[in-house]
């Protein structure tokens, strides 16, 4: 900030009115870039998904939809110092999925339990979500129909089959 004196021989107004004038020309000369999309800025670090059947607690609810968060290295490590996983290696998923699952219809405390208790078919569909959100960075999959041999693009974690 710089300061200005006014002396007795220079009009006050003048100084006014430059002073007035200052801020609209030092906004033109130290305009901002354009200013980049919010959504390239932003990273996703959740991400929802349906389980193909579902996880039944004890009291017989069924929960289908959840949530999933980025993996950390932490995440990745802490399973192999788990002693479950040492003396079974294919443990290792269990517990691994246990610490990114945030959240499974309204249980919010998924542990390695909660997973055990699922069936191989959402324990399967888990375990390639995980993949693709930890190592593409999206739940998008290409597939290619069978019939008509054309190529298209579905997103793993909304609907069930069937749906639109």
């Amino acid at each position: 900030m710089r300061r200005r004196t006014v002396s007795p021989g220079s009009g006050l107004e003048e100084v006014l009115d430059n002073l007035a004038a200052a801020p609209a020309a030092r906004e033109e000369i130290s305009a901002p870039a354009p200013a980049r999309s919010r959504e390239r800025d932003t990273l996703q670090t959740e991400f929802t998904f349906e389980l193909p059947r579902g996880y039944v607690d004890d009291e017989g609810q069924v929960h289908r939809s959840g949530t999933m968060r980025l993996a950390t290295a932490r995440d990745e490590l802490r399973p192999q110092i788990d002693l479950r996983v040492k003396e079974n290696p294919a443990y290792l998923s269990v517990v691994l999925l246990s610490q990114v699952i945030t959240q499974l219809g309204t249980i919010t405390d998924v542990h390695a339990g909660v997973v055990e208790r699922m069936y191989a078919t959402d324990v399967a569909f888990l375990q390639d979500f995980y993949r693709r959100i930890n190592s593409e960075g999206h739940t998008h999959a290409a597939v290619t129909c069978p019939l008509c041999h054309g190529s298209f693009e579905v997103d793993l974690s909304g609907g069930r089959l069937g749906e639109s």
